[in-house]
């Protein structure tokens, strides 16, 4: 049995608290699922907060349809696992109906908040849990464990709520879901430290690899029907692999020999680069971009 360092520890057991503070305090809950590693963070916590018993609140993914096939063969994967339940909210079916338009970029990463917002609402889930954490984006930073959302999914700073001793309010109003955050106080480094320690499986493009890559902005972006390369982008082999993972149209490719959880964890010892600043070019679009989508509904 692996022993955690008390920092570890620590974090572990704040999320599994969190974890169970939502369980008991909503009547139908989801869990944010990509297939990326904080999303499976968040999974083997919520594993580990109910054992022996199984995972008392289904998966949900919004696809956007340009995901990295290696994470969605992961997905699966887990999916198949016994007493988990995915459910998909595809994007294409909302541009098909005409709800929602291609855009002129192709990234389809900001498209991703009407699809989450009608499911949230058509499926009943009073609360859903994401990996998303404060070290992450300044926006992000500014979010509660326990982040209400109004009734068309929206977020208001103002309304944030005292979260003191550990406790979490989770009231709200008919209509209204809460959003519900159990590794914001982890970092990058944490998260890797983590895997490490209980051995996790991760989809392979998080460690080194040869992909095609072409440069866009300064990020080194895979070639997809979305739109990539385009005159003047040039296709290149590359060693690389992906720190964070989303749309493959705006998730940067860092050049990397790691190859193992330990050799990531090093590398990241040395990187003077951050997490999404570097990777992720939907978080570029405004200075404000983020947290204009989440006041949309965004997470």
């Amino acid at each position: 049995m692996t022993t955690l360092d008390p920092r570890l520890a620590q974090l572990e057991a704040e999320s599994i608290d969190i974890i169970r503070q939502a369980a008991g305090q909503f009547d139908h809950t989801a869990l944010l699922f990509s297939g990326g590693k904080d999303s499976v963070l968040v999974l083997e916590l919520a594993k580990r907060a109910f054992s022996p018993a199984p995972v008392p609140m289904e998966l949900l993914h919004v696809d956007t349809g340009h995901n990295f096939p290696e994470v969605i063969e992961f997905r699966d994967k887990i999916a198949a696992q016994p007493g988990i339940t995915l459910h998909v909210a595809k994007v294409q079916d909302w541009i098909d109906s005409g709800v929602l338009t291609e855009r002129a970029d192709g990234t389809r990463n900001p498209l991703q908040t009407v699809p989450l917002v009608e499911t949230i609402a058509e499926r009943g889930y009073d609360a859903v849990l994401g990996g998303a954490r404060r070290d992450e984006e300044k926006a992000r930073a500014k979010e509660r464990v326990f982040s209400v959302r109004d009734t068309f999914g929206g977020w208001d700073p103002r309304r944030q709520r005292p979260e003191l001793w550990g406790l979490y309010n989770g009231r709200h109003a008919p209509g209204e879901n809460v959003r519900v955050f159990p590794i914001s106080n982890w970092t990058e480094a944490d998260v890797w430290a983590y895997i490490q320690a209980r051995d996790i499986e991760l989809p392979s493009i998080y460690y080194s690899h040869q992909r095609q890559v072409f440069r866009r902005k300064g990020m080194w972006l895979a070639p997809g029907e979305w739109g990539g390369p385009k005159d003047g982008e040039t296709l290149e082999t590359r060693t690389v692999r992906y720190r964070t993972v989303g749309d493959m149209s705006c998730t940067g490719a860092v050049d990397s020999t790691a190859a193992t959880t330990a050799e990531v964890i090093e590398e990241l010892r040395t990187s003077k680069l951050t997490e999404r600043g570097a990777t992720r070019a939907d978080d570029k679009l405004s200075e404000s971009s983020m947290e204009d989508r989440k006041k949309e509904g965004y997470f």
